[in-house]
């Protein structure tokens, strides 16, 4: 199992909403590794009642096209979620950065094959580039996992 930082947050003002809750900061062994030694992929915010959310680094992938790079994040993403019990129906956020916003249509098309029930909230922007220079996006999320295993996000 890959080591995972703790962080309490007892410096903090106390009370049930910081008391309640846990953050472990993890690499899972079972998904792709961070291309750097200085980020950790997920960082999961564990509340009392085993519901937790997970926010996930920004994914970067190979490939010549927007469409192979979008397929090449959510395969990524979905592996992340998946090592800590979600799925991408769990997403409830996402953030994409461009480098074109031409490719929109590109990448939409790419990412509702992945993201096929209710649509998260989203937004998306162009930025002139990413710290990869062949990298076309980026996309980074947040997942809700419940703490009941049945009780993901419906389809809609």
């Amino acid at each position: 199992m890959p080591a995972m930082l703790d962080i309490r947050l007892s410096h903090l003002k106390p009370g049930p909403s910081v008391d309640a809750m846990q953050i472990t900061i993890d690499n899972p062994a079972a998904a792709p590794q961070p291309l750097s030694p200085y980020y950790s992929q997920v960082a999961r915010v564990e509340h009392a009642d085993g519901s937790a959310l997970l926010f996930l680094s920004g994914q970067i992938a190979e490939g010549a096209t927007v469409a192979e790079q979008t397929r090449g994040i959510f395969e990524t993403i979905a592996a992340l979620l998946k090592a800590h019990g979600a799925g991408l129906s769990d997403v409830i956020n996402i953030r994409t950065c461009l480098t074109d916003i031409g490719t929109l249509e590109e990448y939409g098309t790419v990412r509702r094959q992945f993201l096929t029930g209710t649509p998260p909230t989203s937004m998306t922007f162009e930025v002139p580039r990413l710290f990869r220079p062949e990298a076309l996006l980026e996309v980074e999320v947040v997942a809700a996992v419940s703490a009941d295993p049945s009780g993901s996000r419906p389809a809609a």
